[in-house]
């Protein structure tokens, strides 16, 4: 089959590799759409992730397709299939799963392959993280509930609810998709934008004001002025660098809550003004992964029409194209995701 291979910092090939196969509790799924995905972007230009992938490695995570094999002991899919499987399952035995925080589970199980005609689903990720796709979703809109399952989680971490202002910092694909999802659940939601481009963008998904930064003197004062002088109640900083994340701590009213989901890279420090913390009481959280809690309510949300990939898949690509596809998102193109066809 053909494969994408990740080979090391910023070098990936398509080429051909042998079909995986698969045992008694696995299934082997064509893949019909693979999505790119900003992690897939930092992998690529940093050639490796600490927990997901170590190359020379089968590359991609964000997946839709139909069941063309089936291992002897599965039980609920048959061939013909079509499914979404997560990128990963936790163990449910170790000291985070016993105390129901299976997206630290000590022996979390990755997937990676999405970038290939077939991809293998290992046994526990059969059990635990892949469902069946309702007859009148397209593969792609299934392919968004991994990276949107994340962004349930992120928003159930913080509380959000009804009548808060929120304010993203951010317009990627998860910032994104975070203003979606915050408008869904009825929140006043403010975009904090680098370009006006991607101001537009979050208007259209939902935002009901943007702060670009580009264009204001200083973008927390903007934020917290147009909450009503207090600050956001929620402020989601989905860009991962240390100046955004301080940007989030003083974005915030009294009693606000911070959700840090953007990661910087390892060996980062942040300052933090810890009067501001202690006096003003914030709570700071950061959010790691999903859950198949959280899957499975992704799904539900693209399967009733909250979220589709035509406000996320901006453009289609051939197998063959990956590597550009790649360099074009690394250095910054608008496009928030591409579906890759192998």
């Amino acid at each position: 089959m053909l494969a994408a291979v990740l080979y090391g910092k910023e070098h990936v090939q398509v080429e051909r590799v042998p079909v995986p196969e698969i045992g008694p509790e696995d299934l082997l799924v064509r893949v019909r759409t693979a999505l790119t995905c900003g992690t897939d972007i930092k992998v690529f230009r940093r050639g490796y992730h600490a927990k997901m992938i170590s190359p020379p490695a089968l590359f991609g995570h964000e997946m839709a397709g139909d069941v063309v094999m089936v291992g002897d002991k599965v039980k609920g899919f048959e061939i013909g299939n079509r499914v979404v499987a997560a990128n990963s399952a936790p163990c449910l035995q170790c000291f985070y799963c016993r105390r129901g925080r299976l997206n630290l589970c000590e022996d979390l199980l990755f997937n990676n392959g999405a970038y290939a005609e077939y991809i293998r689903i290992p046994g526990r990720i059969v059990k635990l993280n892949t469902f069946l796709i309702p007859p009148h979703l397209d593969y792609r809109d299934a392919a968004l509930a991994e990276p949107l399952s994340c962004v349930v989680k992120g928003a159930e971490d913080t509380d959000m609810r009804a009548g808060d202002t929120v304010a993203v910092i951010g317009i990627g694909p998860i910032g994104s998709m975070f203003i979606r999802l915050a408008k869904l659940r009825g929140a006043r939601v403010i975009a904090v934008a680098r370009r006006r481009e991607r101001a537009e963008k979050a208007m259209r998904l939902g935002a009901d004001r943007v702060v670009v930064t580009e264009e204001v003197a200083n973008p927390v004062a903007a934020v917290r002025e147009l909450s009503g002088g207090h600050g956001a109640d929620i402020v989601i900083e989905a860009v991962g660098k240390p100046e955004t994340w301080k940007w989030g701590v003083e974005m915030l009213r009294r009693g606000g809550t911070v959700n840090f989901f953007g990661g910087p890279p390892s060996g980062t420090n942040v300052e933090l003004d810890t009067n501001l913390l202690h006096y003003s009481e914030l709570t700071c959280k950061a959010s790691f992964h999903h859950t198949p809690a959280a899957m499975r309510e992704a799904l539900d949300i693209i399967a009733s029409g909250g979220i589709t990939a035509r406000d996320f898949v901006e453009a289609e690509e051939n197998l063959s194209e990956l590597s550009r596809v790649l360099f074009r998102l690394a250095e910054g193109s608008s496009a928030l995701k591409t579906a890759i066809i192998p």
